[in-house]
């Protein structure tokens, strides 16, 4: 074999279809675009318009809130920090963050704090600081004989009379 007799496999490359090109070509004219009119042109974006009505994505109203800067937290389940414990990568002695836990491996990257889920079972007694704990793995490692440490949020106190007042409001709407 040579270089000069090296070629594809028998339709490897299949040649484009050349459209506009004479009557004879198939797809000639109109160029598949079907017959005249706006949709026939290039540059059109028309997939909203109802000739002129009210479009329905501007009749319905808007739902639902979609949060600036969403906080990403890493999820650990017990099971999981279980299995690190096992394994001999976390000590259940000392207490654990997100920085040892990522140091250990149990966890990729620190992102903005940590929250533990509820699946799996531990056994293991262990002090661990996080963001946000669900109430079943509160539960379960307070049974283990392990304590929770919550990081506190800051509050800013125009927050706190919002929500004071956000709440008296409900409680008179309920009456």
């Amino acid at each position: 074999m040579r270089l000069n007799e090296l070629k594809d496999n028998e339709g490897a490359n299949k040649k484009r279809v050349r459209i506009g090109r004479g009557i004879g070509s198939g797809v000639g004219k109109t160029g598949g675009r079907g017959v005249k009119g706006q949709k026939s042109r290039s540059g059109v974006a028309i997939n909203g318009f109802e000739g002129g009505q009210m479009p329905i994505y501007r009749r319905l109203p808007k739902r639902g809130f979609n949060k600036w800067r969403p906080k990403q937290f890493n999820e650990l389940n017990l099971g999981r920090l279980q299995t690190a414990i096992d394994d001999g990568r976390v000590d259940a002695g000392k207490k654990l963050d997100v920085a040892m836990l990522v140091e250990a491996g149990v966890l990729r990257r620190a992102k903005d704090g940590l929250r533990l889920l509820g699946h799996g079972e531990l056994k293991a007694k262990v002090s661990i600081i996080v963001d946000h704990v669900t109430p079943a793995a509160k539960a379960a490692v307070e049974k283990a004989g392990g304590s929770i440490t919550l990081i506190e949020k800051k509050v800013l106190a125009a927050d706190e009379e919002k929500r004071a007042k956000t709440a008296v409001k409900k409680a008179a709407k309920k009456k």
